[in-house]
């Protein structure tokens, strides 16, 4: 453990999340459940040494209003002082409130998080470039004025230390990408497209080109009050026979509704491949209606654009083996001896031909040498 008042360093920092991950394991918990636990426990370890400060503190204060006229050849016994008695397990305390101000900023903006794994969880990664032009942008500087536990940033020394509140606070921390593990078969679990799997690394920097996860997942408020909503809605569904006739009837015009909705997507979805059989031997390369349709994307962007063209990589291949074939044949035509093509160059000016050398070279037979085996 560091001496009070200053910062661990990173090998203790190190060191301490081995420790971390080895308790947690033992105690057949995850990282972040096993630092809740521990939490819970210091926070009634500081419970007890308050009250054994509060005892002290009042033997003191009856000792002072003792007066005693005699000379104290004998000493007071005293309680031993909390923390002092024997050796303290090393267990992170709660986060900064800076770091939880830096955290919360940081997560309000915009850094294009991508769902990863980690153990097996699934959490938001962030690159740290992201995070660190958050922190220079504007809108930190007017959030400092709001609250006023944001620290300054000056240069970049201090804006790497603002960023490292995170994982001194275990709110966020450095990982990369590891190939997934095969099962006791030996067969890999199927890899999503985009979807990384990645493992907490032992060195926590900020350098631009590195990747971070949440472990703190913010307000949970919001989240409490959706689960209640839905609780709510599922208690409601299941009392649907008691619910008033008005209301029934326009459930039930409702879900016919949704009904010819869904059956309109369908509909959609075969027109726009007859349409697009039909313009591919009218106007090729064909013409798709909706071409996001069953991409990737968001509800909004699988509308956008509306139409587009078939798009198609055929003229590419056919320039590459253009090129290659003229390439082959000035090489077959210096090896004989013959006269090279004629290639030309058309500019928006001029033509230029090149007729290439007009001296024909002679043949000249390779020369064949025996060696001797080596004995």
């Amino acid at each position: 453990m560091p001496p009070p008042g200053q910062r661990p360093t990173p090998e203790q920092i190190q060191a301490m999340q081995r420790q971390l991950a080895i308790d947690a394991e033992k105690a057949g918990m995850t990282v972040p459940e096993f630092i809740e636990h521990i939490k819970k426990q210091a926070q009634a370890q500081q419970i007890r040494m308050r009250q054994m400060q509060a005892q002290q503190q009042q033997q003191h204060q009856h000792h002072e209003g003792c007066n005693h006229d005699h000379d104290h050849d004998h000493q007071h016994p005293h309680p031993p002082q909390g923390g002092q008695g024997g050796p303290q397990p090393i267990a992170p305390g709660p986060p900064n409130p800076k770091g939880l101000a830096v955290a919360a900023f940081i997560r309000s903006q915009d850094l294009k998080p991508r769902t990863v794994i980690l153990n097996g969880e699934r959490k938001d990664m962030f690159r740290v470039k992201r995070a660190l032009r958050a922190l220079q942008s504007p809108a930190y500087e007017k959030a400092r004025k709001k609250n006023p536990l944001l620290p300054e940033i000056t240069d970049r020394a201090s804006l790497e230390n603002v960023f490292k509140l995170l994982p001194l606070s275990m709110l966020a921390l450095r990982v990369s990408k590891v190939e997934p593990e095969a099962d006791h078969h030996g067969k890999k679990p199927k890899r999503v497209k985009g979807q990384w799997n990645v493992r907490i690394e032992q060195q926590q920097e900020a350098q631009d080109d590195m990747y971070y996860v949440w472990l703190w997942e913010g307000s949970q408020i919001m989240r409490k009050v959706y689960a209640g909503l839905a609780l709510v809605a599922i208690f409601a569904i299941v009392l649907y026979p008691l619910w008033p006739l008005v209301l029934r009837q326009g459930v039930y015009y409702l879900s016919w509704g949704l009904l010819g909705l869904l059956g309109l997507f369908f509909l959609m979805a075969i027109f726009r491949v007859i349409l697009f059989c039909v313009t591919y031997f009218v106007t090729p390369p064909g013409l798709w209606l909706f071409p996001n349709l069953w991409e990737d994307v968001s509800f909004m962007d699988s509308f956008r654009p509306v139409w587009a063209w078939h798009e198609t990589e055929k003229p590419k291949k056919k320039k590459k083996k253009a090129v290659g074939a003229a390439a082959a044949n000035s090489t077959v035509a210096a090896a004989t001896g013959q006269v090279s093509p004629a290639t030309a160059t058309t500019t928006g000016t001029d033509t230029q031909v090149n007729t290439g050398s007009v001296q024909q070279r002679q043949y000249v037979a390779p020369n064949v040498e025996e060696l001797a085996d080596d004995e």
